[in-house]
């Protein structure tokens, strides 16, 4: 494993590039771009919410591999992601998301590690988004 495999994030969904949202900012400002890549998983749609979960499967999702600018913001970085994503949840309540590390297989061929974040619940009998790529699936569900 790389040393800066802990550094990296690698995202598929809101945190990407495509959403231009306020999440995305804040990725852009305190990480940097590495490359488009995937990693192993399946993308379902939670009732319009695209939401990956792990397999051992060979099916991928698509995504963007993103280090860390500084690595003494870590655990700010991170924890402020975590928040977003809701890792911690209230007393009674399960987190709707954890972090975990994966391996990204950039575009060049070779792979790293990075962290993801993963779908908590239960996703049985929901449709599974085939092409794994949430922007390819929003942009065909637009009429």
């Amino acid at each position: 494993m790389e040393s800066t495999a802990f550094n990296q994030l690698f995202v598929y969904s809101s945190l990407r590039e495509g959403f231009h949202n306020n999440a995305y900012d804040y990725v852009s400002h305190y990480f940097s771009f590495v490359c488009n890549g995937k990693t192993k998983g399946i993308l379902s749609d939670m009732d319009g919410q695209p939401v990956c979960t792990s397999t051992l499967d060979d099916k991928f999702i698509k995504g963007e591999l993103y280090k860390l600018n500084d690595e003494k913001y870590f655990s700010w970085a991170f924890g402020q992601l975590d928040d977003y994503e809701g890792v911690t949840a209230d007393e009674g309540e399960q987190p709707l998301y954890h972090r975990e590390l994966t391996t990204v297989y950039k575009d060049d061929g070779s792979s790293t590690e990075a962290w993801i974040y993963r779908y908590n619940g239960d996703v049985t009998g929901k449709p599974v988004i085939a092409s794994g790529d949430v922007l390819e699936y929003i942009k065909s569900r637009k009429i």
